[in-house]
């Protein structure tokens, strides 16, 4: 096997550790360079054998949650961190005018400038792309205006936002030296430590995406739009901010779980699942008789156009009624034409090619077996249909009767179960009589 394929950087330098014995002399550099080898291989552990991502917490809140998200101790990991009552004070006001409903407008009937728009992060751990442990210890609170590059602060403040954190190190305990080197390598006052610690980006440019097919190595220039980011991004701010920022326009659906990878799944279908139809809303959503139609389904990612053979994807009709008397039969289907000559696709069409008859109570059980569909990094689509609550293409999430909650615990629901491969299954029922 060709050792490249593995992603491991061969050309760097070997890894260099210190080596004690008796009588040896230790000086400042000696003592960084292992504390360097150690940091250099945990961060190789973390990134090559577990990977990269939001680990714990690091939500996003509005308005309506930061009084609540503000009871422990705010800590932006900046040098000017607010102090606790202000930033109590302040998220108690932006709850209270969202809950009255409130417009964030002046005297004169305006809206404020600059804009005042307000989100906090909860505290939660991280590890960015190179494996750097990326730490939040308490609540932040995020002035969007002030965190966003003075570049792109325009009259018009753009619309969309992008938020994340990133490493950062400062020195902090200055330490009066004992010592002053000949050399002059050293002065009379040093940090005496360093301060891990982070910084809040805030940008209306969007960030490019690590499309890497794994997290330890060099870079395939052909899978990846732009290096990794230093920037672990949170979530995409689309509403508008310049008063308190509604919950409803927070979506942390941007963000990368901890991982080696980040699966492909379905993020959208043509149909509800469990719904019933009429038998000419079924002709319809099956493009029985519209060579441009047929089911949808739509991925979170590039799916290889290969994949799209004939067996992937089954449409079984279950005759209405009970006991012996009820049957079941395939029906006969093909998948939509993909544009020539290219590679991949986001969204696959299956269309019915023949024209049976569905009756009143007949069930329509979609079969699509994703181990045969392959991401670009030929790893087959994320399937299993949790909860059967993948969104219909273009309309309202699923009902939040039970379960509001997807697994991860953010962003609209998808298929899914971190296991990679599966098959996804969906049906809807069928009235109105014969067709």
């Amino acid at each position: 096997m060709d050792m490249t394929e593995t992603g491991i950087d061969f050309d760097a330098p070997a890894p260099r550790r210190l080596r004690y014995f008796h009588g040896r002399a230790l000086n400042a550099p000696d003592l960084r360079g292992e504390q360097e080898y150690l940091q250099e291989k945990l961060k190789r552990q973390v990134r090559c054998l577990l990977g990269y991502g939001v680990a714990h917490g690091l939500f996003v809140r509005g308005a309506q949650a930061s009084a609540a998200a503000t009871e422990q101790a705010p800590d932006s990991g900046v040098a000017e961190a607010p102090a606790e009552e202000a930033a109590q004070e302040a998220a108690e006001e932006a709850a209270q005018e969202t809950a009255q409903g409130a417009e964030p407008i002046d005297e004169t009937g305006a809206r404020p400038w600059p804009p005042r728009g307000k989100v906090w992060i909860t505290p939660g751990l991280g590890v960015d792309a190179e494996g750097n442990q990326i730490v939040v210890p308490g609540t932040c609170e995020i002035d969007l205006w002030e965190r966003l590059p003075a570049e792109e602060r325009t009259d018009n403040p753009p619309r969309t936002l992008w938020i994340g954190v990133v490493y950062h190190e400062e020195g902090t305990s200055p330490t009066r030296s004992v010592f002053v080197s000949d050399c002059g390598d050293t002065s009379d006052c040093e940090f005496g430590w360093t301060r891990e610690t982070f910084r809040i980006r805030v940008t209306s440019r969007r960030p490019e995406s690590d499309r890497r097919c794994g997290t330890c190595g060099p870079v395939d220039d052909q899978l990846l739009a732009g290096e990794p980011h230093p920037v672990l991004w949170l979530a995409r701010i689309d509403v508008d901010w310049r008063g308190p920022v509604r919950p409803e326009g927070i979506h942390m659906n941007i963000r990368r779980l901890f991982g080696l990878r980040v699966p492909t799944v379905i993020t959208g279908i043509s149909w509800e699942h469990g719904q019933t139809y009429s038998v000419e809303d079924t002709k319809r959503l099956l493009g029985t008789t519209d060579r441009a139609g047929g089911l949808r389904v739509r991925f979170s990612d590039d799916i290889h156009v290969g994949g799209l053979q004939r067996g992937v994807i089954d449409i079984q009709v279950i005759e209405g009624g009970a006991g012996k008397n009820a049957s079941s039969w395939f029906m006969g289907g093909e998948f939509g034409e993909v544009p020539q000559g290219e590679r991949y696709t986001r969204e696959l069409r299956y269309r019915q090619t023949t024209r049976e008859t569905l009756q009143e109570d007949d069930r329509v059980l979609i079969t699509i077996r994703t181990a045969f569909l392959l991401d670009r990094c030929c790893r087959p689509v994320d399937g299993t249909h949790v909860g059967g609550r993948v969104p219909l293409i273009g309309g309202p999430e699923p009902r939040r009767g039970w379960c509001g909650r997807p697994p991860a615990g953010f962003g609209p629901w998808t298929s899914g179960s971190g296991a990679g491969g599966d098959v996804f299954e969906s049906w809807f029922f069928v009235a109105g009589g014969a067709g």
